[in-house]
């Protein structure tokens, strides 16, 4: 097998620009999940992957339906029954690009400088699931493929994935795998490997706060009724004591604590104090005393404003109480604690502190449980080989401080564990303007890929 492996090694040096052309033509397709004015090319970068499937010899692909943007089917079954199959997610929706005037060059015109590939999409995650393919590319072109292979591509993504769930409890025989490929992650640092082995699950409301009838003229009123945004801030604010601790009623009663082992790992990730003031630019860190940054983004739930207003906001002056208030909160969740506990313990918070005389509404607008994957899993242990021999120095291991729910949809309707990683960096400004690729990496990646198919054949006889 390891004529094979270097063969394939071979193609994959030979015919990086063509693997490049194939990711540009892929990012020109704007495939905005969010914006009902893009839902024709959508479609289009649906049946841009059916069509690239079929020629690196996928036997059967469908784009099948869903309440909104199709999931791209794919199967590669030609090693047979007694191969492992690998179950491949992905994603092929972007982001709006806005505001398009801070991008140096034009979003969806991919375009390299200095071994970047800048495009909206290159990093999440169009160039990540391309990675995948290309290694298949390069195994099919030189041999067969060891092990089967099935892919699920969903358009959905970028916008809370609001159809996979039904989408695979309906479709469970058809994706009927050994474990899923997930490489909707990332790298820590150019030279760090990583393999994501926990997720923050994400409970998102929006709150309503609601006072006088109508919008009031504060000379006339004002002193006389409770001014709802100040309510609301006072709400929030209360949410929080001055140590970082979270107040909603029993909110850590669930939390699944770090043992040793995490914590040295952890430790391990360099992403001390000095990391995430450079990353996030900010002037000091805050966050819950007693644990370290990475343990909180990673280990530790939050509680997190994502917007307010209500009121006036235009240019200029308008003296006004208004009638209303409006918020939108997030909390990331750590393993055994779940949304709908959460949903509970903010309706008791705000049923127990909102002032007489004020009424309140809330919506839960997103529920994703959090997914934890042992560092043992036989997958998780092959890649981290591959990650060792192609770059040299073994992989990192992380919880994520962010939320895939499509790992613990699968845990929970397909019963298959997710191996999570990605070629992503920390700078490639996903979701931002200039969103872009290290192109080294990416051909790493490739690699890396083609290493990990060959071991999992292997290890799996």
């Amino acid at each position: 097998m390891e004529n094979y492996l270097q063969s394939a090694m071979n193609y994959s040096a030979g015919h990086r620009q063509d693997f490049l052309d194939n990711l540009t033509d892929f990012l020109e397709i704007k495939t905005i999940s969010s914006d009902s004015a893009y839902a024709v090319d959508v479609r289009k970068g649906a049946q841009w992957l059916a069509d690239y499937f079929k020629k690196i010899g996928a036997g059967k692909v469908q784009i099948l339906e869903t309440q909104k943007h199709p999931v791209v089917f794919a199967e590669l079954s030609q090693a047979g029954e007694d191969k492992p199959t690998i179950l491949v997610y992905g994603h092929y929706d972007v982001q709006p690009a806005d505001p398009e005037n801070l991008w140096d060059s034009a979003p969806f015109e991919p375009a390299v400088r200095d071994g970047q590939l800048y495009a909206r999409g290159a990093s999440d995650m169009k160039g990540q699931l391309m990675v995948t393919l290309s290694a298949i590319e390069s195994i099919q072109a030189t041999g067969r493929l060891p092990v089967n292979f099935k892919f699920l591509v969903e358009g959905e993504e970028e916008i809370g994935s609001p159809s996979i769930a039904n989408f695979l409890s309906t479709h469970k025989d058809l994706f009927k795998s050994d474990f899923v490929l997930n490489l909707d992650a990332g790298m820590i640092a150019r030279d760090k490997p990583t393999i994501v082995y926990g997720l923050r699950g994400l409970a998102y409301f929006e709150i309503q706060v609601s006072g006088p009838a109508q919008d009031l003229h504060s000379g006339v009123f004002g002193g006389v009724v409770y001014n709802p945004i100040q309510v609301l801030c006072e709400l929030i604010a209360g949410m929080k004591d001055n140590e970082g601790v979270i107040q909603l009623p029993g909110f850590y009663e669930d939390v699944l604590l770090l043992n040793e082992q995490e914590k040295q790992e952890l430790a391990q990730l360099g992403m001390n104090d000095a990391y995430y003031l450079k990353e996030t630019g900010a002037l000091k860190l805050h966050g819950e005393k007693g644990f370290s940054p990475v343990e909180r983004v990673g280990a530790r739930p939050t509680l997190d404003v994502n917007g307010i207003w209500g009121g006036y906001t235009g240019e200029g002056p308008k003296t006004v109480i208004p009638a209303k208030a409006f918020a939108k909160l997030s909390m990331r969740l750590v393993p055994n604690q779940t949304p709908e506990k959460v949903k509970i313990q903010l309706h008791e918070y705000l049923a127990n502190n909102a002032p007489d005389g004020i009424k309140w509404e809330m919506t839960q607008l997103s529920s994703d449980p959090a997914s934890i994957t042992d560092m043992d899993f036989l997958p998780t242990r092959c890649l981290a080989a591959s990650f060792e021999k192609i770059w040299g120095i073994p992989p990192v291991f992380e919880r994520g401080g962010g939320s895939i729910p499509i790992v613990s949809h699968m845990q929970n309707s397909l019963g298959v564990e997710s191996v999570l990683s990605g070629f992503s960096l920390p700078g490639d400004n996903i979701h931002s303007p200039n969103e872009h690729l290290d192109l080294e990496v990416y051909y790493k990646g490739i690699d890396t890929v083609i290493d990990f198919i060959f071991r999992i054949a292997e290890s799996c006889e």
